[in-house]
């Protein structure tokens, strides 16, 4: 571009079509408008053309934003050149000269926002290393192919197509494959090296056990020991050399240049030894413009996906009168702490409101994994007129259960010493306060074969694993779009919700939590369950808050949600 230019008033024209309920503009006029909003908009006016019924209601201006000030032109009003183009479109006003296709009105973005202010180094680094990204043509770049067309139109795909089971597009599953494969970036072998040394700084008294037992020919044992620092370093804090990396590119930074010469051992390590990079942007360790064209896309994909679903508590101002109740009846008689006893009381005041709107007179309720009865203690004082039964496995919990009860004088508890597989009774209800990792999916199942409602907090995410009896994911519209390993993956993040997590990773956390129980949902609907997800009020009365409640269809109790 001519710094004369510069001068010139720029003219963008963008689609603007109706094509789903919740979002009038196209994905390519998301991809241009989310890489104008990162340029702030550089002295680019944007027109927006409609197709058919796009200006119905006013939708379309809550999907801009703020800083891009937008024009309506209809199809007629556009430059004859611009006609003749598929949009987007660029070109300089009373000239000749039209751009169009995504990638090209991209890069086209990019220059020009560099040209107005030199100092945008984090704009011109969109461009990668030798400022080719995204240049050579689809016809000749599959890669280019992939970002520009078949993704976002894989994706317009999937949203239009919301009825029923949607299977993951081919087109996505060949980016994923693009991520598995090794990071390819400028003076990559430094890096690698880098990372080799904090791997060998973390493993340092096993490299210095290995040098004497055999010198310093670390070359000669490469693989071997690349493989056990591999495997020992993943959860080292010094793992995450890539990200450091990616955000001190992210931030104009440099990371400082390191003062001493390498060890020995690790200049000897052949190229093809060093362990490989991980991928933090789509390209590698740093942040593109293909990341800019891909981060519509799938933020769009995974909103519209499987996702966490939290039903608003049924009852959620139920609360017993603690003041009122026997001491016995009080946590705090279970051997907990002031503090604990009080978050204890909300997580139980949470159960036994569900609990008692489901209940009828001369049900049976089954505290299954009771521990100290915290919870059948109470329910059993509560609702008189029905029979509770705790089934714990071990001995001394239900020992101090029963010291409580013959104190309350309780007559309808029954207290079981044993596994949850030998419980055969009959029952009308099933809870469970805090069941860890599989005995949830052990208790929803149990409660199925009885066709008895349910109420269970999960907890101990992280536990679930395959089992002779249970193997995850539970419900077939998961075993659909994701693997076991996958779900493994699924359920260690959702154990990330302790209260000294920040903030994110809690969110996070929680949102995984969601999807472990919505794939639990979800199976026991396939049994002709009502199921729901709710969360326990508040929230701070556990970092494990789900609920998962269930009802039969079968039987008359009302399931409120």
């Amino acid at each position: 571009m001519k710094k004369g230019d510069l001068h010139d008033e720029c003219l963008l024209y963008l689609e603007l079509s109706h094509y789903l309920e919740d979002r009038i503009l196209p994905l390519h006029t998301s991809i241009v408008l989310f890489l104008l909003s990162y340029c702030d908009n550089p002295s680019i006016n944007v027109f927006f053309v409609p197709v058919k019924d796009s200006l119905k209601g006013p939708l379309w201006k809550k999907r801009v934003p703020s800083n891009i000030p937008v024009t309506i032109l209809s199809e007629e009003e556009l430059p004859p050149v611009v006609r003749s183009c598929r949009l987007p479109a660029v070109m300089e006003r009373n000239g000749n000269f039209c751009r169009a296709g995504l990638a090209v009105v991209l890069r086209y973005i990019i220059q020009r926002a560099c040209d107005v202010d030199s100092n945008r180094r984090d704009v011109s680094e969109l461009l990668g290393f030798k400022k080719t990204c995204l240049k050579a043509c689809a016809e000749v770049s599959q890669w280019t192919k992939l970002c520009e067309i078949s993704i976002p139109l894989a994706v317009e795909s999937f949203l239009r197509n919301n009825q029923g089971h949607r299977a993951i597009p081919s087109e996505i599953l060949h980016l994923e494959q693009k991520l598995g494969e090794p990071v390819r970036v400028h003076n990559d072998d430094k890096i690698r090296r880098q990372k080799l040394k904090q791997w060998s700084r973390d493993k340092n008294k096993m490299l210095i056990k290995k040098g004497s037992d055999g010198g310093s020919g670390f070359s000669n044992e490469g693989a071997d020991i690349i493989k056990y620092l591999s495997e020992e370093s993943k959860e080292s804090e010094n793992a995450s050399l890539e990200l450091r990396t990616a955000l001190s590119k992210l931030s104009m930074e440099h990371i400082p240049a390191v003062t001493r010469r390498e060890q020995c051992c690790i200049r000897k390590v052949k190229s093809t030894d060093l362990p490989p990079l991980e991928h933090v942007f789509a390209e590698g360790l740093y942040f593109t413009l293909t990341d800019v064209v891909l981060f519509p896309c799938l933020h769009y994909f995974f909103e519209n996906g499987i996702s966490a679903r939290f039903t608003p508590h049924p009852c959620p101002s139920l609360s017993q009168d603690w003041s009122n109740l026997p001491v016995a009846a009080h946590p705090i008689e279970g051997k907990l702490t002031s503090e604990r006893a009080l978050r204890k009381q909300q997580q139980l005041d949470n159960i036994i409101s569900i609990v008692t709107n489901l209940a009828k007179t001369g049900d049976t309720i089954v505290d299954f994994c009771s521990g100290g009865g915290h919870l059948g203690i109470v329910l059993a004082h509560t609702l008189p007129s029905c029979q509770v039964i705790l089934v714990e496995n071990k001995e001394e919990s239900l020992v101090r259960a029963k010291d409580r009860c013959d104190e309350l004088g309780l007559q309808n508890i029954w207290f079981l010493q044993t596994n949850l597989d030998y419980f055969t009774g009959p029952f009308e209800i099933g809870v469970a306060l805090h069941a860890c990792g599989v005995a949830t999916d052990m208790v929803i199942d149990h409660c199925i074969m009885a066709q008895a409602a349910f109420v269970i907090c999960p907890c101990c995410y992280g536990f679930i694993q395959n089992t002779v009896k249970y193997t995850f994911p539970r419900s077939q519209k998961f075993k659909n779009v994701l693997s076991n390993k996958e779900h493994m993956v699924l359920c260690r993040f959702a154990d990330q919700t302790a209260v000294q997590l920040p903030a994110e990773r809690q969110l996070i956390g929680k949102k995984c939590m969601g999807l472990v129980d919505l794939d639990r949902s979800w199976a026991a609907e396939e049994h002709g369950y009502t199921v729901y997800v709710t969360s326990m009020e508040p929230d701070s009365c556990s970092p494990k808050n789900n609920l998962i409640v269930g009802n039969c269809a079968a039987q008359s109790h009302s399931l409120t949600a």
